[in-house]
């Protein structure tokens, strides 16, 4: 009931698309996800050849049957797969989708040697195809509309395609009468060639779908670089003083005051010189993990440079400032640093101050490093804090 042409111009198009993706995929083997799309892609290019060339094919019907209705089961569960490497999430068990091949396979047979029904093969496709579509629309519609627009361009495209290919037999039924199932007629092939230029039209917005995603995994990762330390996988200087501007702004419109930290840890040249400096970036991962444990989800901390680190604390008070600063400094002094076979001792130095109205974000770094200076001249391992007060009264 397929329009010859059609397949033929779907079959050049999902071959393209298998090429480019496959070029795309050899050049950027990390990009999650990507493999899978394209192997999906592939096996979407054997159903079309498979069903052009049906009729020629030396075997038995039934084994053209089981292999369309496998290649196109299997690149929609393969979409799905790619789906949920690119968003992070553990595949599903393998089992899953062996046990509905399987499924799909035995009942291909039936409906083909035993009680023949070509419907009941197109509505068995559309089903096992159509759920794993909408299941990956599902998995990709997350991370919000405005963060991730071309994700849910992508599941919106997945969903429809998705939707089609689970209503498609309906459209058959309410468009035929009951027994005009020829497959010859002028309403069947209409109808046949309007399923093909709808999966075709899915198959090129689905292939730029993959495309644009792979755009957007780049481009994140090269914000990612730009933005974060290499080494403790913190904000860098700019990035973390570009937060800190925003969180001052916030701040002033509420009118509270934005808590400040810097810190910086003692002795860490001695800790490079004696151990070395694969010990030494040990030492600084290993703080940014104790800092993580002291910080709430919207506390942001960034690396200045070397072992200096800064910290601010939305909505906290000085009060909380304080609390914070004094529990990481416990926190690294009561965890060495344990890598190769030795344990290094650490501790850190922190300085604290508030920003209030009409600062900038260089005033309120100074005045916290200056107290973070005072921390070191009093011994070290202490936290200090100075205010704006603080420092009209000693001028």
């Amino acid at each position: 009931m397929h329009s010859p042409t059609l397949v033929i111009v779907a079959a050049i198009l999902s071959a393209l698309v298998t090429v480019v993706l496959y070029a795309v995929w050899y050049f950027n083997r990390h990009i999650p996800g990507l493999r899978l799309w394209m192997q999906s892609f592939l096996c979407a290019t054997a159903y079309c050849i498979n069903l052009l060339v049906r009729d020629q094919l030396p075997w038995a019907l039934w084994v053209s049957v089981v292999l369309a209705q496998g290649s196109i089961a299997l690149a929609a569960y393969l979409c799905f797969l790619g789906g949920r490497a690119y968003m992070g999430r553990a595949p599903v068990p393998h089992w899953i989708a062996a046990c509905t091949m399987a499924g799909l396979v035995a009942l291909s047979v039936y409906f083909t040697e035993v009680q023949p029904n070509p419907g009941a093969r197109f509505a068995l496709s559309g089903l096992v195809a159509g759920v794993f579509f909408l299941l990956t629309a599902r998995t990709m519609a997350r991370g919000g509309l405005r963060s991730a627009p071309l994700r849910y361009l992508f599941a919106g495209v997945l969903g429809v395609h998705g939707s089609f290919a689970l209503l498609r037999p309906l459209l058959f039924k309410l468009a035929l009468p009951a027994g005009a199932m020829d497959p010859e007629s002028g309403m069947v092939v209409m109808l046949s060639q309007f399923v093909v230029l709808e999966a075709m039209l899915a198959l090129v917005l689905t292939a730029f779908g993959v495309l644009m995603l792979t755009n957007e995994f780049t481009t994140s990762e090269l914000r990612h670089l730009a933005e974060v330390d290499p080494l403790t996988n913190v904000f860098n200087r700019r990035a973390f003083l570009t937060l800190l501007d925003k969180a001052i702004s916030n701040a002033q419109r509420t009118q509270t005051a934005l808590p400040v930290l810097v810190m910086d840890l003692d002795h860490f040249k001695k800790i490079n010189d004696t151990w070395g400096h694969r010990a030494g970036d040990d030492v600084l991962r290993h703080f940014v993990a104790l800092a993580n444990r002291c910080l709430r989800k919207e506390d942001v901390i960034g690396r200045l440079g070397g072992e200096e680190f800064a910290i601010f604390l939305p909505n906290a008070g000085g009060g909380g400032a304080i609390a914070v600063a004094e529990r990481l400094r416990a926190l690294v002094e009561a965890h060495p640093v344990v890598t190769g076979q030795r344990s290094i001792a650490l501790t850190v130095s922190v300085g604290v101050t508030l920003c209030t109205g009409g600062e900038t974000a260089d005033t309120a770094l100074q005045r916290a490093d200056e107290a973070m200076y005072l921390a070191k001249e009093r011994g070290r391992n202490r936290v200090e804090m100075l205010s704006r007060m603080t420092l009209a009264a000693a001028a």
